[in-house]
């Protein structure tokens, strides 16, 4: 697939979102949509991906380094978009044809993709589109076809007449094209409808009438070709999403007890055989190892690393912090840019105090160590290996606990047998 580039158009405002951020960087299981498309393009081998921004540019550029982006500085139409690309596209002779994405169609599967360019390919058509057959279409653009079943055009629904907003056949909004097929269509295109904009999709009529071929193929899934725009569509992709991941985490043997309450985002790595609890939350970058519980209401956060054999239970929150296997952090904790080692029990209700207003600082706890209910470590400091902390002690910054010892009280002091005489 080294032949083919990809276009994502990405510039939309995003009204009907109503917020300052733009739509493609919005969050779903926490990853921009737009990183999707990316992430899926790139799996498939496709290196040469153009993002075509235009509201706040700048924010989406920011977040998607390592990918050309053009900008749109007129908000034109979906035709005006893609011919932005025009100059990138043709002084490279590598590119045989153009991947035409949307950025707000998070949902939509490599498989999907892939079988829509081999269909293009195999074909040898001018253009090959993605379609799909819908009860109600409102809100989509029909794909009219001729008594042979040819394909004649698009016709977007607000150009559509009353005849054709009956077609139950819709266009998705992903496209292959030939390059130079692409191109002549945009160059013919104009904007005589009612937003007085330039379509892409009347580049499809331009080549129909031209006599060059134009292929399709179909999905039957719903859920690929759903179009976030507003926030109650954000919330509809988050609760598709939610179910594929937690479904790939379940074929690789995670059990999760209550999938409707377990909330786990993209960028998870889960070992096989650990068990979720209910109600627990897991965010991106985080690494869990195997045979490990978690949960109920605990809470991961990026930056978390979970050895094997490893216990977290209800009410603990753990952020850029390694454990190391056979912990057990049972309840009520708070840990955070903390280094755990082997075999150490964390009593209920300990704080790792990280932050001191001004920076964060590291804590070590070292293997075998006990650390005992409610007690406060005021980082920067370092629990040696088997060392004790008493219920209700406050280890204070730098006054670290040598191994072996055992300390008790505010502030924190080691506790000294007494010896005979």
């Amino acid at each position: 697939m080294k032949n083919i580039a990809t276009i994502i158009l990405a510039a939309g405002e995003g009204i009907r979102m109503k917020s300052s951020l733009p739509k493609v960087l919005h969050n779903i299981c926490g990853k921009p949509m737009l990183e999707y498309l990316i992430d899926n393009v790139n799996s498939i081998g496709m290196d040469k991906v153009f993002a075509i921004v235009g509201h706040k540019a700048g924010l989406v550029k920011q977040q998607i380094r390592g990918i050309k982006c053009i900008t749109q500085s007129e908000l034109l139409g979906t035709g005006d978009a893609v011919t932005r690309a025009r100059s990138a596209l043709l002084k490279d002779n590598k590119i045989d044809n153009v991947l035409i994405l949307y950025g707000d169609t998070p949902l939509l599967s490599q498989e999907t993709i892939k079988k829509l360019i081999e269909k293009h390919v195999s074909s040898n058509a001018s253009a090959t589109l993605l379609t799909a057959q819908l009860k109600n279409p409102t809100g989509y653009g029909r794909v009219i076809r001729s008594s042979g079943n040819k394909i004649v055009k698009i016709v977007e629904e607000l150009d559509a007449s009353i005849y054709e907003k009956i077609v139950e056949e819709i266009n998705v909004g992903v496209y292959c094209f030939n390059k130079r097929a692409l191109f002549y269509g945009l160059e013919k295109i104009k904007p005589d409808n009612k937003k007085e904009e330039y379509y892409l999709t009347d580049t499809i009529e331009v080549l129909t009438k031209s006599n060059i071929l134009v292929e399709s193929v179909s999905t039957n899934d719903p859920e690929e070709f759903l179009g976030v725009n507003t926030r109650a569509e954000l919330g509809k992709a988050e609760l598709v999403m939610k179910k594929r991941i937690l479904d790939k985490i379940m074929d690789a043997g995670v059990t999760v007890i209550d999938p409707n309450n377990t909330y786990i985002e993209q960028g998870v790595d889960i070992e096989k055989d650990t068990v979720i609890y209910p109600y627990t939350f897991i965010e991106n970058n985080v690494k869990i190892g195997s045979n490990c519980s978690i949960g109920p209401f605990a809470r991961l956060r990026p930056g978390t690393i979970v050895g094997d054999k490893v216990g977290i239970g209800n009410f603990v929150e753990i952020v850029r912090s390694s454990i190391g296997r056979e912990t057990k952090i049972r309840h009520q904790c708070y840990i955070g840019d903390t280094i755990i080692g082997k075999n150490v029990n964390i009593g209920a209700g300990t704080i790792v105090a990280n932050y001191d207003g001004k920076e964060k600082h590291k804590t070590v706890i070292e293997d075998n160590a006990f650390i005992g209910t409610g007690t406060i470590l005021i980082a920067p400091v370092k629990v040696g290996r088997g060392a004790i902390t008493g219920a209700g002690s406050v280890v204070t910054r730098n006054k670290n606990v040598p191994a072996g010892k055992t300390v008790v009280g505010i502030p924190a002091r080691i506790v000294y047998k007494n010896r005979r005489k």
